[in-house]
């Protein structure tokens, strides 16, 4: 059994005794009898064990949005070489939104890579779309391969790259699907874990949307959807990509700080040697310094504690909230029996289900009432717009005498 030789991942103590070894083992029947004797058995196999994305917090991917030159290259791994980076990305083949733009440098830049990993001892990713990608980036000695935003939202194809990769335990990151459908994002995930693939991870770069993001967004954030992901698959690495979700520079500390307030597991941050000269995305990157200072000012929390007093404060907080969960949990039920009171009534005076003045008014009141509450309006809007759109369904089903359909 030997360790696979990979830079830069090993954040334990025992990462300056193998700098070089990546957290995941080959039967291959040879032996690694020194790492072994320095590390002891038990150790040794804790390292073959771990995962690839498990190994440092944040979990940093970096490096420019495209692979443009041999030079650029090289000159920004030499510079996030000395950094705590675990994975080198850059773009080979670039699926631009219309014909024309820069598509990527595609075999050529594979070998830009893999000198940039010899030379400064830091593994490299890079996105596949296709099959034949695959086959490129593996024959290049690729160490990561992620599956992108317009990639993942297409099944069949996630569908193709899952069946390339039988028999070939890489790690890959699918990142979410352009819109904001959080089974669409899962499937992908699962069918590469079908596959044989024992190191997913997810990136969460931000879903588009057909106007202007609200929120200065390049790509809306809409958080709930990766919280519902980790929900359904709590061992799931997450990568917040700030720089896809933002589209500016400016704001990738704000954004990358949330995604570490919310117990997100790593950052996929784009980082050029000179961003405003890119030659794609030149907005969302950052120099390397740059990219120094934000990961220096991260304020990286913790899940648990071991402090009694928080602990205890913590629960009795808990069972405050379980307590008024189960009152506004009642307070529904109840509301949903005087909409079906009221839907008798309308029945019985042939009345619409929908009436646009009564729901103009729950707006403007309840809106009204939220912020008096330092509540925001929007949120309660929101809410209340689930409450009324299960509301209406129970009335029209009693309009339609189909009473018994109500509990379905």
């Amino acid at each position: 059994m030997i360790l696979e030789r990979s830079p830069n991942i090993l954040t334990s103590k025992y990462s300056k005794l193998l700098p070089f070894f990546k957290g995941s083992c080959k039967g291959t029947g040879e032996a690694l009898p020194q790492a072994e004797g320095l590390l002891g058995a038990g150790c040794f196999a804790y390292l073959c064990a771990m995962s690839f994305f498990k190994t440092a917090k944040p979990f940093v991917v970096a490096g420019p949005c495209s692979a443009e030159t041999r030079q650029q290259v090289l000159e920004t791994a030499a510079a996030l070489s000395g950094m705590q980076v675990q994975l080198f990305r850059a773009g080979i083949w670039k699926p631009r939104t219309r014909p024309g733009s820069f598509e990527g440098n595609g075999v050529q830049a594979l070998e830009w890579l893999q000198e940039a990993k010899q030379l400064y001892k830091i593994p490299v990713a890079v996105e596949v779309a296709e099959p034949a990608h695959i086959e490129q980036a593996l024959k290049f000695g690729i160490d990561v391969l992620w599956i992108g935003a317009r990639t993942t939202v297409n099944p069949f194809q996630v569908q193709h790259l899952a069946d390339a990769l039988k028999g070939i335990d890489i790690p890959v990151m699918v990142k979410n699907p352009v819109n904001t459908d959080v089974d669409l994002w899962q499937g992908a995930i699962e069918r590469f874990e079908k596959a044989g693939i024992t190191n997913v991870a997810a990136i969460h770069r931000g879903f588009s949307g057909y106007t202007s993001v609200a929120g200065g967004y390049r790509n809306q954030p809409n958080w709930p959807i990766p919280i519902e992901l980790k929900r359904r698959k709590p061992e799931l690495t997450i990568i917040c990509d700030p720089s896809h979700i933002t589209g500016n520079r400016d704001r990738i500390a704000e954004v990358a700080q949330k995604a570490m307030d919310m117990h997100f597991d790593g950052l996929m941050i784009e980082t050029h040697p000179n961003p405003d000269a890119a030659w794609s995305d030149a907005a969302q990157q950052v120099t390397p310094a740059r990219l120094k200072e934000i990961l220096a000012g991260l304020i990286v929390r913790q899940e648990f504690t071991e402090d009694m007093t928080a602990l205890m404060q913590l629960e009795y907080l808990r069972q405050l909230m379980d307590s008024l969960d189960t009152e506004i949990i009642d307070l529904i039920a109840k509301r949903m029996e005087l909409s079906e009171q009221m839907a008798l009534v309308k029945k019985a005076g042939n009345l619409t289900a929908y009436q646009p003045g009564r729901w103009r008014e729950i707006v403007e009141t309840r809106g009204e009432r939220a912020e008096a509450h330092m509540l925001s309006k929007e949120f309660i809007v929101e809410l209340y717009e689930k409450i009324h759109h299960e509301s209406i369904r129970r009335q029209l089903l009693i309009l339609e005498g189909l009473e018994n359909e109500i509990k379905k």
